[in-house]
């Protein structure tokens, strides 16, 4: 099958898939990667994990190659869209012309103020990862390290350098890491998990700045309070990479998201799409344009621009919501989205760690579940999610394990 250019700005998981399922369909016609990661393309949950640990060397989080998929490749950045040219400038002064494009642009993590500065990091690609490594080689198994944000990624990174040794305090403006997407009491029991594990939990208070310069010695809290630290990671969210699209006519919505219908397309014509953590994709459930940031939605866009792209028939994406996140040595997951106005039932497993599943109740059926290191109690979940009566079927299901 032969068709027009497609070019696809950004290479983590939901461009990759992309170039590959053009490819795995049968597409002929050419592809551009553009990213100006030099290291891309890799899957970034390892960073936080695997890799960060030392378990994993970088390739094995490889997702491919654009000689594999018989790409062309830009190691360079998107800095301006003329669409009706149809063709996207680079800040290496070439021009690259397009029938197709697809925004996988990605998000840039949040920083601190003062930041950069020696001995606080982010990380969000390979580079951070290398560097946050070689940090933590310098500060020992007897030395401390802060981290500031408690959602994902900051509750990763402080699993895989409590076992490394060192001293781990996280701190977490909310009431308990997560509150916000599970609500309190579920958050609450979920941080037993890092206090489990040797892991101070500092929450409802907000980092006011890093202490010490050239070189970080520590953070300052809001409530006055320093916490001394010979590392400091910083996981405080995300923001889309689109200012280069601002004045393009792409639709952004207030955070910067690409605003696009189910189909994951920008325009009518569906020349341009927009996938993963820059992609806010309309869901006519919500009733609104969510903004997604977990691989499993970036997975699902993209094969729904491939199969927009492809053809015969585009199908609309409806995205489950599922995440997972291993901590511990377990894993949590969470199916479902929770609402703030569910009723919660949280049901305690027995075994010598942590265990336990919460139930979000929309009347008679489930709305969600999470679960934490107990994987019966997720397939129960499954079997329920779709059932009329499905929030007691599972919370009776999770008693008999």
């Amino acid at each position: 099958m032969s068709g027009p250019r497609v070019v696809i700005v950004g290479t983590s998981v939901g461009g990759s898939r992309v170039a590959a399922g053009l490819r795995g369909a049968g597409w002929t016609g050419s592809i551009a990667l553009v990213d100006p990661d030099p290291d891309a393309p890799y899957d970034r949950p390892p960073l936080s994990k695997q890799i960060l640990a030392g378990d994993w060397t970088p390739d094995r989080a490889s997702l491919g190659s654009a000689e594999e998929w018989g790409a062309r490749r830009y190691t360079a950045s998107a800095v301006g869209l003329d669409t009706a040219r149809r063709v996207l400038r680079l800040d290496t002064g070439e021009e690259v012309g397009y029938d197709r494009l697809v925004l996988a642009c990605g998000a840039s993590p949040r920083t601190l103020p003062g930041m950069p500065r020696r001995g606080a990091y982010p990380l969000r690609t390979l580079a951070d990862c290398h560097a946050l490594r070689a940090g933590l080689d310098r500060v020992g198994p007897g030395g401390s390290v802060v981290v500031v944000g408690g959602g994902f990624i900051g509750a990763e990174v402080a699993s895989t350098i409590r076992a490394r040794g060192p001293e781990v305090t996280l701190v977490e403006s909310l009431p308990a890491p997560l509150a916000g997407l599970l609500g309190r009491e579920p958050a609450t029991e979920l941080a037993g998990l890092h206090e489990d594990n040797g892991v101070r939990l500092l929450c409802g208070v907000s980092v006011a700045g890093l202490v010490g310069d050239p070189v970080v010695t520590g953070v300052a809290l809001t409530d006055g309070r320093t916490l001394a630290a010979d590392a400091v990671v910083v996981g405080v969210g995300v923001r889309p990479n689109t200012d280069w699209l601002v004045g393009s006519g792409v639709p952004l919505g207030e955070d910067g998201g690409v605003l696009c219908d189910e189909y994951c397309a920008v325009d009518a014509e569906r020349t341009v799409y927009a996938i993963g953590d820059v992609a806010r994709c309309h869901d006519p459930v919500l009733g609104g344009h969510p903004r997604v940031e977990h691989w499993t939605n970036a997975v699902e866009q993209a094969d729904v621009v491939v199969r927009g792209i492809v053809g015969p028939t585009p199908v609309a994406h409806r995205h489950a919501f599922f995440l997972w996140s291993d901590q511990y040595g377990g894993r949590i997951t969470l199916l479902g989205r929770p609402d703030p106005a569910d009723e919660v039932t949280v049901v305690r497993g027995a075994g010598p760690s942590r265990r336990f599943a919460v139930a979000y109740r929309r009347g008679a059926r489930l709305g969600a579940a999470l679960t934490v290191n107990w994987p019966k109690a997720l397939v129960a979940a499954r079997r329920s999610l779709a059932a009329p009566s499905g929030a007691d079927d599972v919370v009776a299901a999770w008693k008999n394990l």
